[in-house]
């Protein structure tokens, strides 16, 4: 969860390749190796061609991301990332390792405006937020949107 994760937990992770094109992916956890977790995400080219992804769990208000204001409790956010595209690129998310301070992930608007001596350990490709009951629509007035009417 972050934060919270070290250097070695992002590293210790295994990925594994996609699915086929529309076809399943099937996870048999190995009982006598850890227990690390697999979470699903929505297919599509972004994920699929990822070449080496993780998920992250993250806290939302630790990555600054709004959400109604009646939830104080954090929301649990999916952070898909590439660890292969671990070089530096502009307005791109990236997690990275910082001496003394542990995981970050941010946004840079330049190579020198990272952290001294932070290394890049991924790039944020992708990011799921649960839908929650206090994100329903307000009613609109029209009978083909609102689900009480």
């Amino acid at each position: 969860m972050y934060p919270g994760l070290s250097k070695e937990d992002i590293m210790s992770v295994s990925s594994e390749p996609a699915a086929e094109e529309g076809q399943w992916s099937y996870d048999f956890s190995d009982p006598d190796g850890p227990q690390m977790g697999t979470v699903a995400v929505p297919g599509g080219p972004v994920v699929s061609l990822a070449e080496d992804p993780i998920v992250i769990i993250a806290d939302h208000f630790e990555l600054g991301i709004p959400l109604p204001d009646e939830l104080k409790e954090p929301v649990d956010i999916l952070v898909v990332v590439d660890r292969f595209l671990n070089g530096f690129a502009e307005r791109k998310f990236l997690v990275i390792d910082v001496p003394g301070q542990g995981i970050r992930i941010g946004g840079f608007p330049t190579k020198k405006d990272l952290p001294e001596g932070a290394e890049i350990l991924g790039r944020v490709i992708f990011v799921q937020i649960p839908w929650l009951p206090c994100m329903k629509m307000t009613k609109s007035g029209f009978m083909e949107e609102d689900e009480l009417f």
